[in-house]
């Protein structure tokens, strides 16, 4: 257990606590060294720690155990520095990368994220104007499902010249467990099949087929045959599903918006030879196929 209260305390913050000890340090938690541990920092460092985390300090000799374990990462840290490992490299680019990253995440924090307001009202009028996302209606389809674009264009136009969709299914179809059945599915709910072929699906009228949908899996001609209406989801269940995706989409518009007007604002310049040069070398670098057998 110390073990893993050790390992989860040591990757909570990449800033040290410690401070050279002076005469205006006042009162302090634990000594290692020239270094001190304050009240302030003992705070900052609990605080970091996830919940289940802080669950391991709880009750009686909680924060003197996890002071041992302040001490124990300050221990560590010593001995880093003693070592030069600050002075790697390897550090100083791990340590360039982690300002970068920073940075970044409080600029758009500052200038995107901060700035987009999901409203009550916005919540409650996509809810309103988006009834059947909300149901829990049922969906029978059948498909019929092919390696390539083209060959589902050909099913298609057997289709349209007449042939029978099961028939062409148990002869066709790459899912053998549907084609069996004439490639019915049956009865299938939001969110239990892939999106591509849900949202193919929901736009079909009953006994319609669709056109070559393309999924994970290959091309699907999709054929709705029946749909079983059930009833709306109450707002209040639904509500903060909606608050996420709202706030989700106004973040990534406000965010392709912000990014684009800075380019605007910096010079950019790619050099094409050098990146055909490095695509060249990446390529020449890669393991041949007789080089892996």
């Amino acid at each position: 257990m110390k073990k893993i209260v050790l390992a989860v305390f040591l990757v909570v913050s990449l800033a040290a606590c410690s401070k050279k000890e002076t005469a205006q340090s006042g009162t302090y938690l634990a000594r290692v060294d020239g270094s001190t541990i304050t009240q302030a920092d003992f705070d900052r460092e609990i605080q970091s720690l996830p919940d289940y985390a802080k669950q391991m300090f709880e009750g009686p000799g909680g924060r003197e155990k996890f002071l041992g374990e302040v001490i124990k990462k300050e221990i560590l840290f010593q001995e880093a520095l003693k070592q030069g490992l600050d002075k790697s490299p390897e550090f100083i680019r791990k340590m360039e990368d982690a300002k970068k990253m920073t940075l970044i995440s409080d600029l758009l924090e500052k200038e995107v994220m901060s700035k987009v307001e999901v409203t009550d009202k916005d919540v409650r009028d996509y809810y309103d104007r988006h009834q059947r996302e909300f149901t829990t209606s049922r969906t029978r389809a059948s498909h019929i499902l092919v390696k390539t674009k083209a060959e589902a264009e050909e099913v298609l136009e057997r289709l349209k010249k007449g042939e029978k969709f099961g028939e062409i299914a148990k002869k066709k179809s790459l899912d053998r467990a549907s084609a069996r059945n004439g490639g019915d599915i049956g009865y299938f709910s939001r969110g239990q099949i892939v999106p591509e072929f849900e949202e193919a699906a929901a736009s079909l009228k009953i006994g319609q087929i669709s056109g070559p949908v393309k999924t994970r899996f290959g091309y699907h001609i999709i054929k709705v045959t029946d749909r079983k209406a059930g009833p709306v989801a109450e707002f209040d269940r639904v509500k903060e599903i909606i608050r996420q995706k709202l706030t989700g989409e106004k973040q990534k518009e406000a965010f392709d918006s912000y990014l684009e007007a800075l380019t605007k604002k910096y010079k950019v310049e790619i050099n094409k030879e050098a990146l055909k040069a490095s695509k060249d070398k990446g390529r020449s670098a890669a393991p041949k196929e007789s080089d892996t057998k």
